[in-house]
């Protein structure tokens, strides 16, 4: 009998935004794991994280989606947590790397998203290579087909 295989401890979703901006894109993610009861943690460089925070809140005309900052009040009570550190305070168990960038502290959590456009392919294809080899992570990759996602090869 041979020993079943183990299952990975975490799952990376590689997104490649190719028709929508990390804007569009970002938001849904975070619906559909507030919907769940999940926490998100959300990192970028500083410079970005302005432009989502803002964006977190007028995504939608009927809608916003309760977030912080880590530098804010409570960051610990807030479902979703923007931060340029990779360091979940609100202990969240998901996260979203928003600016194109791999950062391996992504592997202490649950589910990793991460986003990346043209100008960072390079970098995610480094990172889903040195992924690949880590039986503790299952990568999928997600590609945009005629405004929906898709999983691809």
């Amino acid at each position: 009998m041979t020993p079943l295989a183990r299952p990975p401890d975490m799952l990376v979703d590689f997104y490649h935004l190719t028709a929508s901006p990390i804007e569009r894109v970002l938001p849904r993610i975070g619906e559909k794991l507030l919907a769940d009861g999940e926490r998100l943690l959300i990192v970028a460089e500083p410079s970005l994280l302005g432009q989502l925070d803002t964006h977190l809140w007028s995504y939608a005309r009927d809608s916003f989606l309760p977030h912080g900052r880590h530098d804010g009040p409570a960051p610990g009570e807030q479902p979703i947590l923007l931060s340029s550190e990779p360091e979940a305070a609100n202990d969240a168990r998901n996260i979203a790397l928003a600016d194109g960038r791999w950062r391996d502290e992504a592997l202490t959590f649950e589910r990793a998203f991460y986003f990346f456009d043209s100008a960072h392919i390079e970098d995610a294809r480094q990172s889903w290579r040195a992924l690949k080899d880590k039986p503790e992570a299952e990568c999928r990759y997600w590609k945009q087909v005629d405004g929906r996602w898709v999983q691809g090869p």
